[in-house]
């Protein structure tokens, strides 16, 4: 089920042994708990899960036979698995849930079964660590029991919001009330009638000077007068339901003051600490994807014969079969590090092994589906769990910043590793040396 082949350990900057990948016992029991009901309750089912949520009359509605497992999960004690620091879930560092979240992303129920799906897990970690009581009792309480949906809406159709700086939406103060006025699209989970909140975010105070402060987060419940839902949005042609993706106008939305997040100025703040986690949690499925894929391609390619011998034997698949294992481990053992640090330095000093993780995975998940549809052909397309989970897989290279945003932050850091530092003691001239001998450390070619 994706357990590092062997113990790994790597090295801090100072060379000190730190990071230590061999499961905890802990970890290892619940690794095969989750697993052992997967095998049990998701995969016999999801075929049957497939058809009904493409084939019942409101394709909106939640499906039951999902809701009996998630009731089983619950009483397993397998829930909330994701909430670190709280009473109320399993109390797991990143590094003890990643093999946990890469084994419910190998089917798109597992991650629900356990209320461990996105954006709830996110929005449930704003909400224990800002909401007021109150907000708590009447929304969190009922997210962690898996009653309710909720949703975060940031992103707008009318602005490149891979710069999260850039959003439209006003939140102005009005007595004891704020007024929300804004269009937002890609709004996870909107449509699915169980939703019940919004975490949106939107300006304050666009006239400050420090661009970061000029935001605010605000819980508006759902439905709500002013706010309309325009569209579900198609993902690659399908309308993802009965999740969904909508596209939403708030006309002069009015919420109580008291429900502002953490104060005003302090949104993008929130909305880091938010995303954190929630883009190594992508990252920790999009793996289980990976190992699925590579499974089905296997057992496909032994299964059928072409030119005369098996197509598994096929020079072209055993090379893309050891790609796959190099990247899906790769990429684990770059996820790990992200959880690590996350545990132990904190999101922020994570922030480099974050971007990396969220480029690395989608992109290797995407290419190992890819593959894995061309083993099984004109099948490969016909397959549901193929299909979705590439278009799902491509969508992440997209949701919660795009690839290029990453790499750019990413450069960045790099570029700055070096802004200080002494090039003599780490042969780092721009120009060392050329074939007829002439060129000196330093000096232009």
């Amino acid at each position: 089920m994706g357990k590092p082949h062997n113990r790994e350990k790597l090295h801090d900057d100072k060379g000190n042994a730190a990071m230590d990948f061999d499961y905890s016992t802990k970890t290892e029991a619940l690794r095969a708990r989750v697993a052992d009901f997967m095998a049990a309750h998701i995969y016999p089912n999801e075929q049957a899960l497939f058809h009904t949520a493409h084939s019942q009359a409101d394709r909106w509605q939640p499906l039951a036979l999902l809701g009996e497992i998630k009731q089983r999960a619950k009483a397993e004690g397998l829930w909330n698995l994701f909430l670190p620091q709280s009473e109320h879930g399993a109390g797991l560092t990143n590094m003890e849930y990643a093999p946990l979240a890469e084994i419910m992303g190998r089917s798109p129920f597992g991650p629900e079964a356990f209320n461990c799906s996105a954006p709830d897990t996110g929005n449930m970690e704003v909400l224990t660590r800002y909401a007021a009581a109150e907000h708590k009792e009447r929304w969190l309480k009922p997210l962690l029991a898996g009653e309710i949906r909720s949703a975060f809406a940031m992103t707008e159709p009318r602005v490149a919001s891979s710069d999260a700086t850039n959003i439209e939406t006003e939140i102005r103060r009005d007595g004891d009330e704020y007024v929300i006025n804004g269009h937002k699209w890609w709004i996870s989970g909107a449509p699915d009638p169980r939703c019940h909140v919004l975490i949106v975010m939107g300006k304050s105070d666009p006239a400050n000077p420090d661009r970061h402060k000029q935001q605010s987060m605000i819980l508006v419940p759902f439905p709500h007068p002013g706010v309309t839902m325009k569209r579900a949005l198609p993902v690659f042609g399908d309308d993802d339901a009965p999740h969904g993706h909508a596209e939403l106008i708030f006309d002069n939305v009015r919420v109580p003051a008291a429900n502002i997040l953490l104060g005003e100025g302090r949104g993008f703040e929130i909305a880091q600490g938010r995303l954190g986690p929630g883009r190594i949690h992508h990252c920790m499925r999009s793996i289980g994807v990976a190992e699925r894929a590579l499974e089905r391609m296997i057992r496909r390619l032994e299964s059928r014969t072409a030119f005369g011998k098996p197509v598994a034997e096929q020079s072209v698949w055993r090379e893309r079969i050891a790609e796959s294992r190099i990247m899906i481990d790769q990429a684990r053992l770059l996820t790990l590090k992200a959880a690590y640090m996350m545990d132990t330095v904190g999101n922020k000093g994570a922030r480099a092994e974050i971007a990396m993780i969220k480029v690395v995975a989608p992109n290797i998940a995407c290419k190992i589906v890819d593959w894995a549809i061309q083993a099984f052909g004109g099948g490969g397309v016909a397959d549901t769990w193929l299909s979705s989970s590439y278009a799902h897989q491509r969508t992440l290279r997209l949701a919660d910043g795009p690839d290029e945003v990453h790499r750019d932050q990413l450069a960045r850091l790099e570029q700055r590793r070096y802004q200080n530092t002494d090039p003599a003691r780490s042969g780092g001239y721009p120009n060392v040396m050329i074939a007829d001998g002439l060129s000196e450390p330093g000096l232009p070619l």
